[in-house]
């Protein structure tokens, strides 16, 4: 009967989505994100850890924001390699909507984003969620909206992109590619 009860820990233990020690520091350290305009929260090592992601800085009021449009077909194009986005809107730059309603519209009504968006957080300075502090540990800080961070399967920035950057820029797709690519 032991041996049974062992098998069917083991089992279960097997077939949980991840091992505790497999979700890397950027994403344990964080643990959820209130999704945007939600009462569900998003967990980022059950949802993120083990694949290629793409987190941005976004912000519904900023000369960059039609970059949800790319950044979208970005998701769709690669999104059945396993690629995740989560955009994280901030107001550490002072151009984010005035509610969480607001900016949902921007981002699901007016660009149609299916992509995980969290809700409004800081991601610059002493206040930055854990988050974005590791972000910048591993590569640099946000200095304006829409900078994109490529992090591969093992929770490491694989490279940073300023905002001027557009979703379809040559670079920014090769290091999707390199964080797809990676086991």
């Amino acid at each position: 009967m032991l041996p049974r009860i062992a098998s069917l820990s083991l089992l279960c233990l097997l077939s949980s989505p991840l091992w505790a020690a497999d979700c890397p520091p950027l994403l344990k350290d964080q643990g959820e994100l209130q999704q945007l305009r939600s009462k569900e929260r998003i967990d980022l090592c059950q949802r993120f850890a083990g694949k290629p992601l793409l987190v941005i800085n976004t912000a519904s009021h900023c000369g960059f924001t039609p970059q949800f449009k790319g950044l979208e077909a970005l998701y769709q194009r690669y999104k059945g390699q396993g690629l995740e986005v989560l955009g994280v809107p901030s107001d550490d730059f002072r151009q984010e909507a005035d509610s969480s309603e607001g900016t949902a519209k921007i981002c699901f009504i007016d660009y149609g984003v299916t992509f995980a968006m969290s809700e409004p957080q800081a991601v610059s300075g002493d206040d930055a969620v854990p988050l974005f502090r590791e972000l910048a540990e591993q590569s640099s800080a946000p200095r304006w909206n829409f900078y994109k961070y490529v992090v591969g399967r093992d929770g490491k920035v694989i490279a940073s992109f300023s905002s001027l950057t557009k979703p379809d820029d040559e670079d920014l797709i090769e290091a999707i590619d390199k964080a797809i690519a990676q086991q």
